[in-house]
């Protein structure tokens, strides 16, 4: 091997070492949207989380009474027994998200899109649900029956009427 081609062949694996710490470096460095965050537990009143995008994130026994998540993306989080009485969703995204023993008592669910969250044992007492789309929502029926008391308007972003989303029509037959 001649010291031409000796450097050569140490130019292109240098090139080809170059090229793959070039790439990992994009491929980590490159925001891929939300990093899940934990506020299991943790006392958020009044917090202001509006227009973030916490996806997947745990606020599982939080206390948010008051926060604002208006406009958030909530998809996939935990609520799990949180304090959302009197916090405001409206336009949240809260697809997939599990509701489940939360309060969310006087709550603004204007607009929100529910679709897919489980809330079997959620109390809405009170909440404004105008807009609001509940699509394959897991609900107990005193619960619907009682959303579907107040239930009106379309949600902007899917389209879906709010009655028709909780069911309303069968719940009279």
């Amino acid at each position: 091997m001649t010291c031409l081609s000796a450097i050569r062949e140490a130019y292109r694996y240098w090139h080809w070492l170059v090229a793959l710490v070039l790439a990992l470096l994009f491929i980590v460095l490159t925001p891929t949207g939300a990093i899940a965050e934990d506020y299991t537990k943790e006392a958020l009143i009044n917090v202001d989380f509006s227009g973030q995008d916490l996806r997947d994130s745990q606020f599982t026994k939080a206390n948010l009474f008051h926060s604002n998540l208006s406009h958030t993306n909530l998809q996939g989080v935990s609520f799990f027994a949180a304090n959302l009485e009197g916090a405001n969703l409206e336009g949240a995204d809260l697809r997939y998200a599990t509701l489940d023993t939360a309060r969310l008592t006087k709550a603004n669910l204007t607009n929100a899109i529910l679709e897919g969250a489980f809330a079997f044992n959620t109390k809405f007492d009170g909440a404004l649900i105008t807009g609001a789309d509940f699509t394959d929502v897991d609900l107990r029926e005193d619960a619907q029956r009682m959303l579907c008391e107040v239930a009106s308007g379309r949600n902007p972003v899917t389209g879906r009427d709010t009655r028709d989303t909780l069911h309303c029509e069968d719940l009279a037959s």
